[in-house]
């Protein structure tokens, strides 16, 4: 496995800060606070490499098995190799050219492998070590390869040529012998034409001196490997994909370009044995069948008691249309037609032996297909497949969003697995996984991992990924809560995404209470609890939001005032779509006065009962509706908080907190509401807030002569006032060309001038404006385009200080304007700086930089938590950063990181006198400040720096700029063994990890550029220097910044070698060896060695030494570790080879025993018997 060369930063040295450094915070102040954390966290704790890739070999090419180490190895399309032995052995190696494998060959039982590319070269991997490693290659330069064939037991390769031509390599050395079979010789006059690239190359199984040729063209020749000519040469009119040998060889057989298989007997060239069309139609006048599509490969497999196997792929009649891919089982009388579910690649045939001259009693056949690889029973009825032990679906539906959680409760996974495998499928084989070679690795991590996957068909998958393996724990269908169209005619008209409607996008998760929230493309949330107990749901528990930019009231100021009534008020609430109270009625209404689509939901909630199994449940479902036309947007951020039963999320609309004990609505605000008249970015009003009657039940919330302590009190418990019309609305805005609107905090009169220069800097011109007059709409986006071309020069001038950011969904990189909820992060924190106990907050970061505090009034029992509402309170902004923020956290006065606040898991579906709630989490350690004394920081990470701020002071005492050049695209706080860190992955691929508080470089290192949104979107840091991200539509890479893991590494990992004994060789019997009928071996180091054959022409290929040969493993290997490795190694592999040397020894002698007293027998039988007695 490739590691990396590392450029560790000196611990002494600080971070560079910018000249925009927290020049506010008081440096007197800030240096005593932090000569008191010593941190002990430094470079040498970091080194970064690959561990393990799981699942699904991307774009398979083809595919190759050991029978004795029962080992089987995976090419793909680009190069990888994928090697698979024990469930939880599992290798992965990369050709560095990045050409297909075109094929594989195994040197059977001596532990390596050649592999074939389509750039013509081959080589040679070493599988004796757990990382295999090149040992040598051969790049051919004249001719391109088409077709390899390895004999068993053998160390010379055959490899043809697209010319036709046959080179004979020594896989020993990788020097090719001066032995070449050419096609003119081969063929003679058989042709007039060229006969085609070689697609089949075999030795008898009973002459190894005979050599079987295939040419695409249907010319099939027996090469006489001594006499170097042909024996016999076999016509066939159409061409040829492949051929099988029966074992006794006598008798092959071909598969053909249009569907027919013909059996060939070896001493009579002239005509076919049989022709058959196992899936063409037999006409009844005794015609020729119909032609069928091309059978790709054929297997000829015999046993000892009964029928032989013909498999065979392909072959279908053309009439066929649409039909899925088959493989077709044809023994004795009877053939079955195994449908598969993607594109067959490549099959092999299990057999009991390893030898080809022998009864070779099949017992499995293993299946590539382009996105599954499936093996099959042939020795049960029916031909059941085995149960796959690999992960290898991953991709059963494309993954949309990944989340690693490192050192998790050890409860969760049994809990998980519990409800998992009753999810099982039933009707696989009873036998075992035949691939089971290798052995486990000795050591172990001590801590527990589980990944999670959001997938595009709404499905949520748990892995337990502990000790280097991935296992499939429990997969949950958060479709099922909608009503499924049947057909693309039955599409609802309000869904937001042509596809997938019920993709994952975003996944918060609490291990210890498991609670969990997904927030769906389709702008819906739902969140989940686990319970052991099967429940079915009469009606799901709906609340619907209405979150709207408010741009559309500019556009549209003639809509009617309902349109906008709960438009991000804070303290907006509304009643679930259920049988609980509600205090107010209903606003569902599918249509607005003008036609258009409003207060309407993107998906439909099912109406029938929902049975829900033991595992996750629904607890509550939140949707986004359609606002005056307009659809919602999607979730851009979500957290939920388990012990203050809260779930908050945010788009570029606003943000919405959630009581989801309580299934009420706490807040519904704007950006703009947020930043309140404290806004870092000196915004202009957005829009003129219409003065109007509130309605649905929802409470206005912007009565100005209210106070901030009562907007901030449950919206259930007061209502807004009388405000003016909306015609007076309509006149200030036109007419008069002044605003009045109102403000959570205060009331302000701003011109329209103002408004124009927000909208043109912040949002594009719409061109939606239904209502408003064609001259307004051209004003407008005339000078929207003179306020922007100023606004692009002010904002290159104050880049330096400030920088606008992307998105944090990475959904572009192009730079955005519009401000959105980037980060959420619930914990217990002194938010105002007068505070001095910790209390229940919601800290919000925006796209912008801005980080906003919101403090959280929750009930102390849990009694009063289902009476009493949630109280909010605004505390504004505690610091601002260049770039969309994407992470926070909290650190305690010595610099730990504090633990999430957390209710412990119960069974929520307990009968009411067995349920016993425990209260809720507290801190560890309480923080509590004294004054003018810090005992809190706040981590905050953008997409170009970090900050650590004091709390309650909000002072940023450190500062770094992590890039200036790119930017992060993802940021997550780790506790590691000796610490906590700042991990950080940028989009021109380098991976950073920095210290805790004080922001020093500990590791820096140019890993992987971003080549794939699906990396940028799927790429996350975990605890313990653990890493992930998919790096295809179907495989996980897993990799660790840990240097305590890479020194393990070696140990973990499994190893795919291990010695076995060959086989002993079929018994030729008494009379075959006296008579000549058995097996004829070959020299074929006389034939094709340097002596007989001479040397080949040096320009037809290039021996290149691989880095994984004795050189390369010198050149490496060094210090004490290395020397006592080799010798290991060397004594092993002596010791091997002593032991084998026995072992033949002894045989030959007992071999030469026997023949000795069999020899004295027969001398005693016949010694005093006459010449007429015999």
């Amino acid at each position: 496995m490739k590691k990396f060369n590392i450029r560790k930063v000196l611990d002494g040295l600080t971070a560079a800060s910018s000249s925009s450094s927290a020049a506010a915070a008081s440096p007197q102040s800030g240096n005593r606070e932090n000569d008191m954390i010593q941190e002990t966290l430094q470079s040498e704790h970091f080194q970064l490499c690959k561990t393990l890739r799981h699942g699904f070999p991307y774009q398979p090419s083809s595919m190759a098995f050991d029978p004795v180490q029962k080992i089987l190895a995976i090419g793909t399309q680009s190069g990888a190799l994928r090697l698979f032995g024990r469930a939880g052995v599992e290798c992965y190696c990369q050709h560095e050219s990045g050409s297909a494998v075109i094929q594989l060959e195994f040197l059977v039982n001596e532990g390596a492998l050649v592999s074939a590319l389509a750039d013509d070269s081959i080589h040679l991997w070493n599988l004796r070590q757990k990382l295999p490693a090149i040992l040598h290659s051969l790049k051919f330069n004249r001719e391109r390869i088409t077709f390899c064939h390895l004999p068993f037991q053998s160390k010379w390769l055959y490899v043809g040529t697209e010319r036709g031509n046959i080179h004979i390599v020594n896989v020993e050395s990788f020097t090719l012998s001066g032995y070449v079979i050419m096609w003119n010789k081969a063929i003679e006059l058989s042709s007039k034409t060229h006969p085609g690239p070689v697609v089949h190359i075999s030795d008898n199984p009973m002459d190894e001196g005979k050599l079987l040729i295939g040419f695409e063209c249907g010319i099939v020749v027996l090469w006489d490997l001594k006499s170097k000519k042909a024996d016999y040469r076999y016509n066939y009119d159409e061409a040829i994909h492949s051929v099988a040998w029966h074992h006794e060889g006598k008798q092959f057989v071909c598969s053909h370009s249009d569907g027919t298989l013909t059996t060939w007997n070896v001493r009579a060239p002239a005509k076919p044995a049989q022709i058959i069309t196992p899936h063409g139609k037999q006409p009844k006048d005794g015609k020729k069948p119909e032609p069928c599509k091309p059978i790709l490969k054929v297997e000829y497999k015999t046993t000892r008691a009964g029928d032989p196997f013909m498999i065979l792929c392909g072959g279908l009649s053309y009439d066929t249309v649409g039909r899925r891919a088959c493989l077709t089982v044809m023994h004795g009388k009877s053939t079955a037609v195994l449908e598969m579910d993607y594109p067959i690649v490549d099959f092999l045939t299990l057999c009991e032996t390893p030898y080809p001259n022998d009864f070779q009693d099949p017992y499995a056949v293993v299946v590539l297909l382009e996105k599954d690889l499936v093996v099959i029973d042939l020795a049960q009825i029916g031909y059941p497949i085995f149960e796959n032990p690999y992960p290898l679906s991953i991709h059963e539906s494309p993954v949309t969003c990944c989340e690693y959680f490192a050192d998790c409760p050890a409860e969760v996974i049994p809990a998980l697995y519990s409800v998992g495998s009753r999810q099982k499928r039933q009707g696989f084989s009873k036998k075992e996984w035949p691939v089971s070679g290798g052995n486990w690795g000795q050591g172990t991590l001590s801590f527990s991992e589980i990944i999670i996957t959001g997938h595009a068909d709404g499905s949520i998958k748990f892995w337990d990924a502990s000790a280097l393996m991935l296992q499939v724990l429990y997969k949950l269908k958060t479709a099922k809560v909608f009503e499924k169209p049947r057909g693309k005619e039955e599409k609802s008209s309000t869904e937001i995404v042509d596809e997938d409607p019920f993709a994952i996008q975003i996944l918060s998760w609490c291990p210890e209470s498991r609670v969990l929230c997904v927030a769906g493309v389709s702008a819906h949330v739902i969140v989940y609890r686990f319970s052991k107990q099967e429940v079915t749901t009469e009606v799901v528990q709906l609340l619907e939001v209405r979150m709207q930019c408010e741009l559309n009231e500019v556009e549209s100021p003639e809509g009617g005032g309902e349109q906008a009534s709960a438009v991000s008020t804070p303290g907006t609430s509304s009643s679930p779509q259920t049988s609980l109270p509600q205090s107010h009625p209903s606003t569902s209404s599918n249509n607005s006065s003008d036609g258009l689509r409003d207060n309407v939901p993107c998906l439909k909630v099912r109406s029938s009962p929902l049975k829900q199994s033991p595992g996750y449940q629904v607890e509550l479902l939140i949707q986004l509706v359609w606002v005056s036309g307009e659809p919602p947007q999607q979730i851009t951020s979500l957290a939920v908080n388990s012990a203050y039963g809260l779930v908050a999320f945010g788009n570029g609309n606003g943000l919405a907190v959630v009581d989801y004990l309580q299934k009420t609505l706490l807040l519904n605000m704007s950006i703009a509401e947020l930043n309140g008249s404290t806004d870092p970015h000196h915004r202009q009003p957005r829009s003129p807030r219409k003065a109007r009657q509130p309605s649905a039940g929802l409470c206005d919330g912007n009565d100005a002569s209210a106070t901030p302590e009562e907007r901030c009190k449950s919206p259930t418990s007061g209502s807004g006032s009388p405000c003016n019309s909306d015609e007076d609305s309509k006149q200030k805005f036109i007419d008069k060309g002044t605003v009045h609107y109102t403000h959570p905090f205060s009331v302000l009169e701003k011109p329209l001038f103002s408004l124009i220069w927000f909208f043109s800097t912040h949002f594009p011109v719409m061109s939606k404006s239904k209502q408003i007059s064609k001259t307004v709409a051209n004003d407008f986006a005339k000078i929207s385009r003179k306020i922007n071309m100023i606004a692009d020069q002010k904002d290159d001038a104050r880049d330096n200080s400030f920088s606008r950011s992307r998105s944090s969904s990475v959904t572009s990189l192009e730079r955005e304007s519009r401000e959105v909820i980037s980060s959420l992060y619930f914990c217990d924190s002194l938010s105002k700086k007068s505070e001095t106990v910790a209390v229940p907050s919601l800290w919000v970061g925006t796209s912008l930089g801005s980080m906003l505090t919101i403090a959280l009034t929750v009930p102390s029992t849990p009694e009063q938590r289902m009476q009493q509402p949630v109280g909010v309170c605004f505390c504004g902004s505690v610091v601002r950063l260049k770039g969309g923020i994407l992470r926070m956290a909290q650190l305690d006065a010595s610099g730990t990181l504090l633990p999430h606040i957390y209710e412990p898991w119960y069974e929520p579906n307990a009968p009411e006198e067995e349920k016993e709630r425990p209260r809720r989490r507290q801190p560890t350690s309480p923080p509590s400040s004294q004054e003018n004394q810090d005992c809190q920081y706040a981590v905050v990470c953008s997409e170009k720096q970090a900050k650590v701020v004091a709390l309650p002071s909000q002072n940023c005492i450190y500062e770094h700029n992590i890039t200036e050049a790119s930017f992060v695209l993802r940021a997550d706080v780790v506790m590691m063994t000796a610490g906590v860190g700042l991990a950080c992955f940028c989009a021109n691929g380098h991976i950073m990890t920095l210290s805790l508080p004080s922001l020093r470089p500990l590791l820096d290192v140019n890993y992987l550029p971003l080549t794939d949104m699906r990396i940028a979107r799927t790429f996350c840091f975990s605890n313990q220097g653990q890493a992930l991200y998919l790096t295809s539509p179907t495989e996980i890479q897993r990799i660790t910044y840990s240097q305590e893991t890479c020194d393990n590494l070696q140990e973990m990992l499994g190893e795919l070698f291990t010695p076995v004994e060959t086989p002993e060789a079929p018994n030729r019997g008494f009379f075959k060896g006296l008579f000549g009928g058995g097996a004829q071996s070959l020299d074929r180091e006389d034939l094709f060695g340097e002596v007989a054959a001479g040397k080949a022409s040096r320009s037809l290929a290039q021996h290149i030494p691989g880095p994984g040969g004795m050189e390369g493993m010198k050149g490496a290997a060094s210090g004490v570790v290395g020397e006592l490795a080799r010798a290991r190694i060397a004594l092993d592999e002596r010791g091997q080879k002593l032991g084998e040397l026995e072992e033949r020894t002894a045989a030959m002698m007992a071999s030469a025993d026997s023949f000795s007293r069999h020899a004295h027998d027969i001398m005693l039988k016949y010694k005093d018997k006459k010449w007429y007695q015999l």
